[in-house]
């Protein structure tokens, strides 16, 4: 902005560039980006000689030229229309911007060579300026840069060690701290340290399916209409000890049809592919006498029906995933959805008490059953014998 100010008036002069600083909230200055605009004007020696001069509530920029700050939560139309000839209008902090005060803005910033700036650390897919600027359709010319402390030159051993103080003491913040994923909510999700490590390590990435092996789909099984629990599937191959995650799939409400003309689009028909049930696949529908396990073997998938774990079952998934998640690739961008489920899916806790209630049963409950399903059915494969002969027999 700096930079923009002292070329604007250009060669031949003319009126200097009016920009405007923007948050949501902002009840003082002392919440805006001024002192930080102030450290870089002093930093780089640049005062009245060269057109800058600090008020109180603004900054003049060479060429009569103006940067104020803005709260847009106490802004009207009529106030946005007085932005009317700015060129340059930045928005910090912009995941708390609501749709309103969006749509006052982008239209007052239409001169011609006027820019719009909005830097945020992402907090969830539906922030007003996620949808805005990452999702299936952008506004014409917008250009959206994802920089990380990967891309910091000045990245200092202090800030280092930050990041991994934060990886081993909050692994549940860690990745919307310091990766730039969406924010997990809840401190203690079950799986938030083992997911940030596979990050770490690579292990969130590419993930391709051998064609010759069997495709095992975990399911947690739901049900038909607006209030049914979802169905959830995680389409994974054990090669060696390593398990490949491939896809993931949630639905809540459709019939089993659609379950399976997703798969059967995939690939994962019966002849490639095989379900596990958890044990309740197994019970029949008290009006129309079928189960999930034969509508399943009906169109034609061989079926495991994974029997119960009784007492302390959740426990035991969530223990067989602790256990697991180091052998486990997950394919970066098909399993985002069941990442995100595994990523909140945390204790339910008493905070007058301070007690543990057990998992929470939430939206993400369903795709973390399946997950749970997944390792509680793994197989290790067993180790080679290597056996050794002597003139005393085998060794």
């Amino acid at each position: 902005m700096i930079d923009d100010a002292m070329r604007h008036p250009g060669e031949n002069g003319g009126e200097g560039l009016r920009a405007v600083c923007i948050r949501e909230v902002q009840k003082d200055l002392n919440q805006s980006v001024k002192a930080l605009i102030e450290a870089k004007l002093a930093h780089y020696a640049l005062g009245e000689a060269q057109g800058f001069k600090v008020y109180r509530e603004m900054i003049r920029t060479p060429g009569d030229g103006i940067i104020i700050f803005q709260g847009m939560q106490d802004a009207t139309a009529e106030s946005i229309k007085s932005l009317e000839g700015f060129k340059r209008a930045w928005w910090e902090e912009a995941q708390g911007a609501t749709q309103h005060s969006i749509n006052l803005l982008r239209p007052t910033m239409r001169a011609e060579g006027a820019q719009m700036w909005w830097s945020w650390n992402p907090r969830r897919k539906t922030d007003p300026v996620d949808r805005m600027l990452r999702g299936a359709e952008i506004p014409t010319g917008a250009a959206v840069v994802r920089a990380n402390w990967r891309d910091n030159p000045w990245f200092t051993p202090e800030l280092r060690q930050e990041k991994d103080d934060c990886l081993r003491i909050q692994p549940d913040q860690y990745e919307h701290i310091w990766e730039g994923d969406y924010a997990s909510a809840t401190a203690g999700a079950y799986f938030a340290r083992e997911l940030a490590t596979a990050r770490a390590e690579g292990r969130i990435g590419r993930v391709a399916f051998d064609p010759l092996l069997t495709v095992r789909l975990f399911c947690d099984i739901g049900g038909t209409g607006a209030r049914a629990d979802a169905f959830a599937c995680w389409p994974t191959q054990f090669v060696g000890r390593e398990i490949r995650v491939r896809d993931y799939y949630e639905a809540v409400g459709q019939p089993l049809a659609s379950h399976l003309n997703w798969l059967r689009a995939k690939g994962y028909g019966p002849e490639r592919a095989q379900f596990w049930l958890p044990h309740d696949g197994a019970s029949n529908d008290k009006v129309f006498d079928v189960s999930y396990a034969s509508a399943l073997r009906a169109a034609g998938y061989a079926v495991t029906v994974v029997p119960n774990q009784g007492k302390g079952a959740a426990a035991a998934r969530i223990e067989a995933g602790r256990r697991l998640m180091p052998s486990m690739w997950f394919d970066e961008d098909s399993t985002t959805g069941g990442r995100d489920a595994l990523g909140w899916y945390h204790e339910q806790r008493d905070a007058a008490r301070g007690i543990g209630l057990g998992p929470a049963h939430d939206w993400a409950s369903h795709g973390a059953d399946a997950f749970g399903l997944m390792c509680v059915a793994y197989e290790e494969p067993m180790a080679k014998r290597r056996i050794r002969y002597s003139n005393r027999g085998i060794v």
